[in-house]
Formats: C-alpha cells, sequence, structure tokens
C-alpha cells in the first residue's frame, strides 16, 4: 500500500548516508584525498596514479567489515585470489572513471550538490536540514565538509558518467516484438529415451583392454599422500563454562541499552494528502485552505475519514483504500510525518502535518510491537554478557595460545594444557579429505607442508572461523601410491563394459533419429505422452532436453532431434507443434522491456570500463597484493 506513496520522494525511504560514506570511502573516497596523505609503496599503477597498499589494506577490511555485518564471515574467501582482484579492479575503476569526469570537463554546479546533500533525511530534523546534525556525522565519520562534499561531488559525476553509457541502451520495438515471440514460444513435445542398460549383455570386455585401459590412465587410479593428525581447537567458546553474569550486571545492560528491548514497533495509519505543486506560496496557502476545510469535515464527523480520503485525496497509492497506508516503522516515511504518527494514539486525527509533499490528515488505526520487560529478557542478556565476556578473553588469550603451539613445536600436548582444551585424532586424510573437514585453505597447506608433514612439526596457529583459532600437527604420513591392475580389475572391467554401452545406445539412438527425418519407421520407440514447455516451464524436462529442444528446427513440423546423455544414452526429441503467441499485458511488456534494456545497460557500462582500462596504462604488484594479506 505504500508503494505509490513512496514512489513520488527520495525522502519516504531512508538513504542510509552512513552507508553511502563508508562505500565512498571504500570504493571512490579512497582516491585522490588519502592520496595526497602520503606516498606509501603503489599495488598498481594507474596512469601514473598509485593505489597504495593502504588503500588497498583499507578496502579489503570494508569488505571484511560488511560481510561481518551480514553474518558471512569465511576466512578462506578474502584469501580467494579472485576476491581480492575484485577488491582491486573496483579501486582501479575509480581511479579510471574520476580521471574520465576531470578529463572530460563534467561538470556538477554547487547547488545541484547543495540540494542533493539538503535533501538527505539524515542531515535533517522536523524536515528541515540542520548544519549541527550535518557537522555532528562527519565528525563522527572523521570527515571534514569539505571533504565530504568533495567525494559527493566526484561519486555524482561518476554516477552521470555511468548513467549516460546506461542511457544508450534502447531497444528497438522490433527486437523486443522478437525477442518477446522467442522468450513466450511454447513447443509441444515428446521424448523417447535410449537406455546402455539395453546393451550391456551385447558387450564383452577382453583382459587385454582391461591391461591397456590402465597402462595409459594409471595416473587415475593413484592413491593421495595421507597423513593422520593431532589438532586443538582455540575459540571463545571454550571460555563460555568459566565465565559468570550477575543479576546486576543484566540489569546495568538492560538500562543502558533500553531502545534495543522496546520491539520494532509498527504502527497502521491513514492520511489525506492535499499536495502544493512546486510550493510557491501562492500553490501552498490555497493548498492549506483546501486542508484546513477537510480538516473540520474531519473533526466534526471522524466517521467520514475513509470517505473524504477517497474524494479528496492526492496520494493514488492509498486514496481508492480511504488513506490507508499499512504497516510501517521507523525510519520509513518522511521526519514530519514519521514524528506524527508516532506521537499519536491510536484513534486520534492529527492537525495539518506539512511535509515535502504537502498537508497531510492522519489517522492513526493500530499500532503494533510492544516493550519487553527486564525478566523477559534477563536470560537472552546473561547469555549476551557471557559471549561478550568470552570475546574479551579469548582476544586476550590468543596470542598466548599462538605461542605456546608455535614456541613448543613438537607436542600441542602443552597448549592443550594451558588453555583447557583438548588434542583430537584425526582419521587418515587426503588433501581433500582435509579441506572438506577444516575448510580452510591456509591451514591445509601448512599441514601438508614439508615442515609439517616430514618434520613432525606444529602448524602455526591459524584463525578457521571467526574467534576459532586451530592448530595441527602430523603424526602418521602415507605417501602417495599407484594401485595395482589386480586391485581394481574388476571396476575396470565394469567401467569398460558399461562405457561401451553408453557408446552403441548412442550409436542406435543416432540411427533412429535418422530414419525419423527420413520419414521412416523407428520400431521399439517407447514415446512419453506430449507436453507443453516454454523457457519457463520445462514440464520435468533436463535442462540438455530444454536447450535442444529450442535449438532444434521447427520449419517442418513434426520436427526431429537428439542428445546424448551423458553415461546413460541417447534421448530422441519429437515437436510436434509451435505456438508464437506473446503475451499482450501492457505490465508484462513493460516488465520484460525494462529487464532487457537493464541487461543491455550492464554490458555497454561493461564495454564502456573495458575500453577505459584498454586505452590506459595498468600496473599490477602481485607481490605488494600478497604483502598486504599479512
Amino acid at each position: 500500500m505504500l508503494d505509490t506513496f513512496r514512489e513520488h520522494s527520495k525522502g519516504w525511504l531512508a538513504k542510509g548516508i552512513l552507508a553511502l560514506i563508508a562505500v565512498t570511502f571504500a570504493v571512490f573516497g579512497i582516491d585522490t584525498y588519502l592520496q595526497n596523505a602520503g606516498s606509501g609503496a603503489a599495488v598498481a599503477e594507474v596512469n601514473g596514479n598509485s593505489v597504495t597498499v593502504q588503500e588497498y589494506g583499507n578496502a579489503m577490511q570494508t569488505l571484511r567489515n560488511q560481510m561481518q555485518a551480514a553474518g558471512k564471515v569465511d576466512p578462506t574467501l578474502l584469501e580467494n585470489p579472485e576476491v581480492r582482484q575484485s577488491v582491486l579492479d573496483k579501486l582501479i575503476v575509480s581511479r579510471l572513471l574520476n580521471a574520465e569526469v576531470r578529463d572530460r570537463n563534467f561538470v556538477l554546479s554547487d547547488e545541484s550538490l547543495s540540494n542533493f546533500i539538503i535533501g538527505l533525511p539524515e542531515f535533517q530534523q522536523n524536515g528541515k536540514f540542520s548544519q549541527e546534525l550535518y557537522d555532528e556525522v562527519l565528525k563522527q565519520n572523521n570527515m571534514s565538509p569539505s571533504q565530504f562534499e568533495a567525494r559527493m561531488r566526484m561519486e555524482l559525476l561518476v554516477q552521470q558518467a555511468r548513467d549516460g553509457v546506461a542511457a544508450a541502451a534502447f531497444v528497438p520495438n522490433s527486437l523486443f516484438d522478437r525477442v518477446m515471440q522467442v522468450e513466450h514460444q511454447q513447443r509441444e513435445i515428446s521424448i523417447a529415451t535410449i537406455n546402455a542398460d539395453a546393451f550391456i549383455d551385447k558387450v564383452k570386455v577382453e583382459p587385454a583392454q582391461i591391461n591397456d585401459y590402465y597402462e595409459k590412465n594409471k595416473e587415475k587410479f593413484r592413491i593421495p599422500e595421507q597423513v593422520k593428525i593431532e589438532y586443538v581447537m582455540f575459540s571463545a567458546n571454550n571460555l563460555i563454562p568459566g565465565i559468570q553474569v550477575t543479576d546486576e550486571e543484566a540489569q546495568k545492560y538492560y538500562s543502558e541499552n533500553a531502545a534495543q528491548f522496546q520491539g520494532q514497533e509498527q504502527r497502521r495509519a491513514s492520511h489525506i494528502l492535499i499536495g502544493f505543486g512546486k510550493g510557491d506560496a501562492a500553490s501552498k496557502q490555497s493548498a492549506r485552505e483546501k486542508a484546513n476545510s477537510i480538516l473540520a469535515e474531519v473533526k466534526k464527523d471522524p466517521a467520514k475519514f475513509d470517505a473524504l480520503a477517497k474524494q479528496y485525496s492526492q496520494d493514488p497509492g492509498s486514496a481508492q483504500n480511504g488513506g490507508d497506508l499499512g504497516l510501517f516503522g521507523r525510519g520509513m516515511m518522511v521526519k514530519p510525518f514519521e514524528e506524527a504518527v508516532f506521537n499519536m494514539r491510536p484513534g486520534a486525527i492529527s492537525d495539518l502535518v506539512e511535509s515535502e509533499f504537502g498537508f497531510h490528515i492522519i489517522k492513526l488505526t493500530e499500532i503494533q510491537g510492544s516493550g519487553q520487560s527486564f525478566d523477559e529478557v534477563k536470560t537472552n542478556i546473561r547469555a549476551e554478557l557471557i559471549y561478550q565476556k568470552a570475546l574479551a578473553q579469548f582476544a586476550e588469550k590468543a596470542e598466548g595460545f599462538s605461542n605456546v603451539v608455535y614456541e613448543q613445536s613438537d607436542s600441542l600436548q602443552p597448549a592443550a594444557k594451558e588453555f583447557g582444551v583438548q588434542v583430537q585424532t584425526s582419521q587418515w586424510m587426503s588433501r581433500a579429505d582435509a579441506m572438506k573437514f577444516f575448510k580452510s585453505d591456509k591451514l591445509v597447506n601448512a599441514i601438508f607442508s614439508n615442515e609439517v608433514m616430514k618434520d613432525k612439526r606444529n602448524t602455526e596457529a591459524v584463525e578457521v572461523a571467526p574467534n576459532t583459532l586451530l592448530a595441527a600437527r602430523v603424526v602418521d604420513y602415507k605417501p602417495s601410491a599407484a594401485r595395482s591392475l589386480t586391485e581394481i580389475s574388476t571396476a575396470l572391467e565394469n567401467f569398460l563394459r558399461h562405457e561401451q554401452a553408453v557408446a552403441m545406445a548412442i550409436k542406435h539412438g543416432k540411427e533412429l533419429l535418422s530414419s525419423l527425418r527420413q520419414n521412416k519407421d523407428a520400431p521399439g520407440l517407447e514415446w512419453i505422452p506430449e507436453v507443453v514447455i516454454d523457457r519457463k516451464n520445462a514440464q520435468g524436462m533436463s535442462d540438455a532436453v530444454m536447450k535442444q529442444a529450442f535449438r532444434t528446427d521447427v520449419s517442418s513440423l513434426p520436427a526431429f532431434d537428439g542428445i546424448e546423455n551423458s553415461g546413460t544414452g541417447y534421448t530422441l526429441m519429437r515437436i510436434s507443434r509451435v505456438d508464437n503467441a506473446a503475451p499482450e499485458d501492457n505490465d508484462e511488456r513493460n516488465l520484460l522491456r525494462g529487464e532487457m534494456e537493464g541487461a543491455l545497460a550492464e554490458e555497454y557500462t561493461a564495454a564502456y570500463l573495458a575500453a577505459l582500462k584498454a586505452k590506459s596504462d595498468i600496473t599490477i604488484n602481485k607481490q605488494l597484493m600478497e604483502v598486504s594479506r599479512q
């Protein structure tokens, strides 16, 4: 119910300026400004412009923080070369775009910049820009107004450049109609399967074939090197049993974080909106007089509110519903509207409330969500405080754990004893097994290093999960070895028998397909009943069948085609009918056109960025990228 009402404003939904500031630092902001703060070693050079190790490290830390905030921190992900390269690519693109808008003399007037910043709800109080709030928010983020404004100017200019490229993404009607036809085309299809199992009894595998395959593929049958390890894990969870939290501590936390326990309050309201256009004095006065007249009618007979909203409200998204806006929480409406609603009692009707949209008459109809008492949340608070203390203790002890593991590298027992954890022993593990178990490239690489594997020394303590350290040592080792033909002879015979049966099924399937295309009989086929498929409704057909079915030439019907099924045989297809009807629903057509133009805009933007890179002198110092991981 809020959708149409919100469409008319940038101010109804919170813009998250603090998040914008963070992104600016991570991508666009760590540009000329940080660069001027100090030289620093360059992890990349972009047309003679340095991307420093410090900037790159800051961007990686920003990514880590974002992952932590989303509860998705996987330490191994941040070590992934592709992830690290993508972070650097964003910094490089930032350099290129900033240079592009400067070289092409993109301009953003002071007035436009000022209007953009003034319009951000995060800098407004009582519906108006607050210089005091503006200064305070920037101060909290260690930025001066000139720094923030310069960054916002550059970001808006860069967005102009991107928007200019994206605006060229126009889809001609002829192409759109053709795509619509293809996208919604339906085909009536039946399939028949030629299974390899039907040919197994016809296959004979000779010992010479088995021996020949073994000799040519010995490495496939090699047993990888394996280790048996001991390991100890030290985490914040190990410390929880020894931590106590008193009722006084829990009560103090409750008092200091009262807002946290007030619940996610939502309110439901209806309104009558009388707009005032561009907001000139005459328009405002006329709108105010009309709104006051309606307000008088509402106050005289509140039961008429819904009818008056339908008759007079200029919010098309809610007027037909009697002005009902549904449930919403704080931060979802413009400030003046929100403040009025959250200071009303159910059933109350407000005086005129002015916002950038006009004058509102508001009726509060419902409140959902309420606060929780201390007794209701005491158990949860105690658990939270225990975990906080465990994290603090872990931070204090983590370095000590790492030191003991390193300094007494011939055994894990000293670390286990000092930090109250158990030494555990694994079964035999290959590198792949270890990766599945520990899910840490860094730890697995350490386990299979010469120092650890051959010399039986402890690995370093590795962070395998947030607030979790693990150290291991190899207690036994088996080198890689080839399996003998005797061990795998039976398995090889079955494998070769199946492979030949598949080949026979495919050959037979292709022969049948040739006959069908020549309008000849193809006896023995069991066609399933016809089904109608389109690109979004497979009706149980496999992806491979779907792809081939829509590639098949249907200029003459019935049309026949076939595909090889990896490891099983062959599938024949019969297409008996094609329906090219495209949807006439305008909403669906507009949605699909938007998707096409959006995809085209992404391609244009990618090509634009690729062209910028191609004409630029970009060098990357891979060695420094690795140093920045430390």
